[in-house]
C-alpha cells in the first residue's frame, strides 16, 4: 500500500529536527486552557486526585497511540487516514467530521467565556446576562473568521500571542497570587488535608460529573503528534517531550484550579467567569483592583487566539477528506490564501445557532455552558474510542508498516495502553449523561435528550453525506483542494491543446 511504502522512507539528512522542549512546547499550547479550571475548583483540593488520574488513564494513552500512528502514517490526514487504514473511508470520515464538529460545538463555550472575562471591564454582572453572552459570541466569532480567511500568517499571529499573553500570563499570575494568598494568612475557602485530597463521595455519580469532563482538557494530543516523525529520536524523546508537556499541563492546571477554590466560596463559582472571580478577589485584597480590565482583555485575547488557531485546522482536515469524494464541491471550495472558506461559512452558522441555546434555555447561563460543554465530550470521545480500536487493528492489518514510535510491550502493551484508554472514554461518555448536582440543568429527560438529539444529528451527518455521495464529487474534490482552488486558471499556450471551459 502506499501508506507502508511512505512510512518506509527515511528521512532526509537535511530535514529540521525537533528538540524535546520544543515539541514539549507545541503539546502545551495544543490543549492547555484556563477555560474549564473554575468547573473543577468546585472540588476544592480532591480536584488534585481528579486531574492525576485522567493524566494517567486518558492523556499517557492518547499521547503514546497518535505518536505510533503519526509517525507510521505520516501522510496529511490524522485521524481520518488513519481510521480509514483500519475500517476504511466511510468510519475515517465519521472520525474527522467528530473532530471538526465537536470542535464548532466547543466554539460557543470557550467564547462564552471569554464574554464572562470581558464583563469586569464593564459590569460583572452582564456576565450572566444570555442576550450579552451570545451577541459576544457571534461577533468575536465571525470576526476570528474573517480573519482566518486571509491565511495562515495573520491567524498564526493572533494564535501564538493569544497562548503567550492570553493563557499561560493569567495562568502563571493567578498561581502567584494563590500562593501568596497561602503564604500571606489568608483566609482560604478550602482545607489543606489528607482527607481532602481523596473525593468523599467518589462513589456518587451526580457529584463527580465534573471530574468527567476533565478528559475534554487533555483532548487534542492526536493533533500535535503528527510531528512525532519529526523528532531526533523518536521512540526516546517523543515519551519525553509527553512527560514534560504533560508535567506543565498538570502544573497549570492543578494550582490554577486551587487558585480559584481558595479564594472564591465554592457556591458562588461561576463556570463562565470563575476564573475573572478569582482575580477580582485577589486583586482587590492587594489594592490593585486597576488589574481587573487589564487581565480581562488578556484572557478574552487569548480565547480569540484558541479559536483563531481551531477555526483554520479541523476546516483543512475536512478539506483532506474532499479528496476522495467525500464533501460535496460546495464545501471544497477554498481562497487563494488556501482557506476553506465555505466550510468556515458553514462552520459560523452552526456556531450561530448553537450560540443562540444562551437565548432559549430556561437555566442559567453556567448551565447552558455545561450542557454545551458535555455536548463537546460526547462528540469528542466517540471519536477517540474510534482511535484506539484503530490502533490495536492496525497492529494486526498491517503488521510490516515501519512506525518509528510503537508502543512498548508488543501487543500486550497496545492492548494495555489502548484498553486504557477505551474504557476511561467510555466512562466518560456513560457519566455525561448524567446531570452534575451542583446545577440546574432541567430534568434528566430533558438535559438526556438535548445530548442524545445533538449526537444522532451532528454524530449521524457524516454518515448520510457518505451515503448519498456522487462519484462526481471526487473530481471536485480534488481540484479544490489544491491551493489555489477557486482562482482563474493559468493560461495556456495555443498550441499546447485545445480551449477548455474555465472553471471556478
Amino acid at each position: 500500500m502506499c501508506a507502508k511504502k511512505s512510512a518506509s522512507k527515511p528521512a532526509k539528512s537535511g530535514m529540521h529536527k525537533l528538540g524535546i522542549f520544543v515539541l514539549a512546547m507545541m503539546t502545551f499550547a495544543a490543549i492547555a486552557s484556563l477555560r474549564g479550571l473554575p468547573g473543577m475548583a468546585e472540588y476544592g483540593l480532591s480536584s488534585v486526585f481528579f486531574y492525576v488520574l485522567v493524566a494517567i488513564i486518558f492523556f499517557i494513552p492518547v499521547s503514546l497511540i497518535s505518536a505510533e500512528l503519526a509517525t507510521g502514517w505520516p501522510k496529511n490526514g490524522g485521524v481520518y487516514l488513519w481510521i480509514k487504514e483500519a475500517f476504511g473511508e466511510r468510519w475515517g470520515f465519521l472520525a474527522i467530521w467528530l473532530q471538526w464538529i465537536q470542535n464548532v460545538v466547543w466554539y460557543p463555550t470557550v467564547l462564552s467565556f471569554a464574554a464572562g472575562a470581558l464583563a469586569f471591564v464593564f459590569n460583572p454582572a452582564m456576565a450572566n446576562n444570555p442576550m450579552y453572552i451570545f451577541a459576544v459570541i457571534v461577533i468575536v466569532y465571525w470576526a476570528a473568521t474573517l480573519a482566518s480567511f486571509r491565511g495562515l500568517k495573520l491567524s498564526g499571529t493572533i494564535t501564538s500571542l493569544g497562548a503567550v499573553f492570553g493563557t499561560i500570563l493569567p495562568g502563571l499570575l493567578i498561581i502567584a497570587l494563590g500562593a501568596i494568598w497561602l503564604f500571606s494568612g489568608q483566609t482560604s475557602q478550602i482545607d489543606f488535608t489528607l482527607d481532602a485530597l481523596i473525593p468523599q463521595d467518589i462513589g456518587n455519580l451526580t457529584t463527580i460529573v465534573f471530574a468527567a469532563s476533565i478528559l475534554l482538557f487533555y483532548a487534542g494530543m492526536e493533533v500535535s503528534a503528527v510531528h512525532a516523525k519529526e523528532v531526533r529520536n523518536p521512540q526516546r524523546d517523543y515519551p519525553k517531550a509527553i512527560l514534560v508537556a504533560g508535567v506543565l499541563t498538570l502544573f497549570i492546571f492543578v494550582l490554577g484550579t486551587l487558585s480559584i477554590a481558595i479564594v472564591v466560596p465554592q457556591a458562588d463559582i461561576n463556570l463562565v467567569s470563575g476564573i475573572m472571580q478569582a482575580f477580582t478577589e485577589f486583586f482587590k485584597a492587594y489594592n490593585i483592583a486597576w488589574m481587573v480590565p487589564i487581565l480581562a482583555i488578556l484572557i478574552v485575547f487569548g480565547a480569540i487566539g484558541q479559536v483563531t488557531a481551531w477555526i483554520v485546522g479541523p476546516s483543512k482536515g475536512m478539506l483532506a477528506t474532499a479528496k476522495d469524494g467525500t464533501l460535496p464541491p460546495f464545501l471544497q471550495t477554498t481562497n487563494k490564501e488556501g482557506a476553506a472558506t465555505h466550510v468556515m461559512i458553514v462552520q459560523g452558522i452552526i456556531v450561530t445557532i448553537l450560540a443562540s441555546t444562551y437565548l432559549w434555555m430556561p437555566q442559567s447561563v453556567s448551565s447552558t455552558f455545561w450542557i454545551l460543554t458535555a455536548l463537546t465530550a460526547q462528540l469528542y470521545l466517540i471519536m477517540y474510542l474510534m482511535l484506539f480500536a484503530c490502533a490495536i487493528k492496525l497492529r494486526y492489518s498491517q503488521p510490516d508498516v515501519v512506525r518509528p514510535y510503537r508502543l512498548p510491550g508488543g501487543m500486550a502493551g497496545m492492548w494495555i495502553i489502548a484498553g486504557t484508554g477505551a474504557i476511561a472514554s467510555l466512562c466518560a461518555i456513560g457519566l455525561g449523561f448524567i446531570p452534575p448536582s451542583e446545577l440546574q440543568v432541567g430534568t434528566s429527560l430533558m438535559y438526556g435528550g438535548f445530548l442524545v438529539g445533538g449526537i444522532v444529528v451532528l454524530g449521524g451527518a457524516p454518515l448520510l453525506i457518505y451515503h448519498i455521495r456522487k462519484p462526481s464529487w471526487k473530481t471536485g474534490g480534488a481540484n479544490a483542494a489544491g491551493p489555489k482552488a477557486g482562482s482563474r486558471p493559468a493560461r495556456k499556450k495555443k498550441s499546447a491543446a485545445k480551449p477548455k471551459t474555465k472553471r471556478r
